[in-house]
């Protein structure tokens, strides 16, 4: 854990990269490797043999550092996962190729902790050893940070320039101790038509709210049964076009709520005409809403509209997914929450939901030039006091970043001083 009595809560600001045109065969394609993909994630077996890789990725990442002397890494963002891990620079795999790579001999800070990390996700495997050294984001400097030095990692797990992954969900599906606080705005580029190939993508804050970004009041439902894994919520309702959907309750209602993961996906989501997804008319604007607790949320028709497959025929957002038996019936993704403000609270566990402001919402397809990241001296820094809980040498991870997704989203990290701290 990190002891929060001297944080400076951050803001990161994002970057979107937009997806390039692709054919009908492509998209079948990519909906179905995306399908397999989170099905691995989550635990279905039977899914990680099938698993495909297909061109263009849905992933958050943001750039952090390691001393000494600094150098930068770019890692996939994920609530999915609870594990942070960069490339070491004696992996020899096609995945660590031309991407900037770890060199413990390098650092003068590193320390060894000679324990084996290994863990399988959807997209693959990644193994190594277990470190601590410092590891600075954003002008938040920790100094005994433990993260695992990969010199193992399958093909198709990284792509350049990502050197890594870290995760943000609860440090039970974790290797090493972490305590996650963070919030997130992201923006909406896939309707529109003079989309670069990178966007300013929104805000991810850690240690505090944007007031600036929501309206109202913040939502917020309880972690179900204090199950701090995943970032679970129960899905209490599910309407389109104005008529309900049956949902069922227990466990069979549990949702995790992932970044890490494009589109959105549940067992009674029903198999459609095209992978697993459902067809539409384009020209039919699709009003779907979700609730949690006793808040409804409404999805965008642009963001349920997952790809123009042409003819007036559309992909639908929602897709059938089976799951492993201890994993949650539905993966809410970035179709969702790209209509929310986003809270997850570590402290009671909660995850919380805010209408979006017109300030958020007027960045929504707004051509800007991209943030560009710069190495700076910390503004304040902290240690790390938990320790290794750990070291299985062969880790069945039910949650990593989907690896099979449209478009990139690039986390740039910028300083930001902001008010009011998460509880």
């Amino acid at each position: 854990m990190v002891s929060s009595s001297s944080l400076f809560p951050l803001a990161l600001l994002v970057c979107l990269r937009t997806p390039e045109a692709r054919t009908i065969d492509d998209i079948g394609a990519w909906a179905r490797a995306h399908k397999l993909n989170v099905e691995a994630k989550y635990g279905n077996p039977s899914s990680i043999s099938k698993r495909a890789a297909s061109g263009q990725n849905l992933i958050f990442f943001r750039l952090c550092r390691c001393w000494y002397p600094p150098v930068a890494y770019e890692v996939i963002l994920d609530t999915g996962s609870s594990d942070l891990w960069l490339a070491a620079s004696t992996c020899k795999s096609k995945a660590c190729s031309g991407i900037a790579s770890f060199n413990p001999s390098s650092s003068s800070t590193f320390q060894n902790l000679s324990k084996p990390f290994s863990i399988t996700y959807g997209s693959g495997e990644a193994a190594g050893s277990l470190g601590q050294d410092v590891v600075q984001m954003a002008g938040f400097s920790v100094s005994n940070q433990i993260f695992a030095v990969c010199d193992q990692v399958s093909e198709g797990l990284l792509n350049e320039p990502v050197s890594g992954l870290i995760g943000l969900a609860f440090s039970t599906i974790a290797n090493a101790w972490t305590q996650p606080l963070m919030a997130f705005q992201l923006t909406r580029f896939n309707n529109a038509t003079q989309a670069k190939d990178v966007e300013p993508g929104g805000t991810f804050t850690m240690g505090a709210v944007n007031t600036s970004l929501y309206t109202g009041d913040i939502d917020y439902n309880p972690i179900p049964n204090d199950d701090v894994s995943y970032w679970l919520q129960s899905v209490s309702s599910i309407t389109s076009q104005g008529n309900s959907i049956p949902v069922q309750s227990g466990t069979d209602a549990l949702a995790a709520i992932d970044t890490g993961t494009t589109l959105h996906s549940g067992s009674e989501a029903g198999t459609g005409d095209m992978e697993g997804y459902y067809t539409y008319p384009c020209s039919t604007p699709v009003q779907v809403t979700m609730a949690f607790g006793g808040q409804s949320w409404p999805i965008s028709p642009a963001d349920f509209e997952a790809q123009d497959l042409g003819g007036n025929t559309c992909m639908g957002a929602f897709f059938s997914l089976e799951t492993g038996s201890n994993t949650p019936a539905w993966i809410v993704g970035d179709t969702f929450l790209k209509n929310v403000y986003s809270v997850f609270r570590f402290n009671p566990p909660s995850v919380g939901f805010a209408q979006l402001s017109s300030t958020a919402l007027a960045m929504n397809g707004v051509n800007a030039p991209p943030p560009s990241p710069t190495i700076g001296s910390a503004a304040a820094t902290v240690s790390a006091t938990g320790t290794v809980t750990g070291s299985r040498e062969t880790s069945s991870n039910d949650a990593l970043s989907t690896i099979s997704s449209s478009p990139l989203i690039i986390f740039y990290i910028t300083m930001a001083m902001l008010s009011m701290l998460l509880a």
